[in-house]
């Protein structure tokens, strides 16, 4: 794929589809540049996914993301994002931070989660790098280790802790702004992906979160139509 075009795979969970929905929205209506998004799709995966549920896992996607270089066959750049997020900014200004000295990029947090539950009652859980694999810029030429056999195989720390990698100073940092995870950072205007981590404002309990009212908005316009104008009779 062109380099100019941001490839961008994003999580499917079919407990939250909605937010799938409005993430791709969000990105489109302020996108300078083409984009092409693939959903990661556990049903779509027969056959190269063949791992079993985790019980720890809270998304369908907690470990088939790591399988973003195998499906851009390991050429190019490619973008992971959880689904639970929404584009503020133009992601074009994400794209340009790939920096080919590295094989990874993200948001280095450096956080102990606020609470112990998330949505639908799930287990927080808590280990180093926490939130670092929920929006990865992937050098996918650099990320062949993460071969079908190896995410099918490799442990959830292994994975998530970026240890496929050879050393730490293989994964470049991009500004926390690029995922900036609601309730447990303050609220900032400048936020240009902000991150639902402990649920998105389709569940109850979340719908007054910050920058709900925005995720609001744009699934609005995700269902929305322009209607025919009737004409006034003569």
């Amino acid at each position: 794929m062109r380099d100019d075009v941001a490839r961008i795979f994003i999580g499917f969970d079919s407990k939250e589809v909605v937010a799938y929905h409005v993430l791709c929205q969000s990105i489109l209506e302020h996108s300078s540049i083409p984009v092409a998004f693939s959903p990661i799709v556990l049903d779509n995966l027969r056959g190269i996914f063949t791992r079993e549920r985790n019980p720890l896992q809270s998304t369908e996607f907690s470990f088939s993301r790591f399988l973003v270089p195998y499906l851009s066959n390991f050429e190019g750049w490619s973008i992971f994002m959880d689904c639970d997020m929404l584009a503020r900014a133009d992601i074009a200004e994400l794209w340009s931070l790939r920096d080919e000295m590295y094989s990874a990029m993200c948001v280095k947090h450096d956080y102990v989660p606020k609470v112990e539950t998330k949505f639908l009652g799930q287990t927080q859980t808590k280990y180093e790098k926490k939130n670092w694999s929920s929006m990865i810029l992937f050098n996918n030429a650099k990320c062949t280790a993460l071969s079908k056999d190896y995410v099918n195989t490799a442990t959830g720390l292994q994975l998530h802790q970026f240890k496929w990698l050879g050393s730490e100073e293989q994964i470049g940092e991009i500004p926390v702004t690029w995922n900036y995870l609601v309730n447990e950072y303050e609220h900032r205007t400048d936020a240009r992906l902000v991150h639902f981590t402990d649920g998105g404002p389709y569940f109850e309990d979340y719908k007054n979160d910050d920058y709900a009212g925005e995720w609001f908005a744009l699934r609005d316009r995700v269902v929305s139509v322009q209607e025919k104008v009737s004409q006034p009779a003569q």
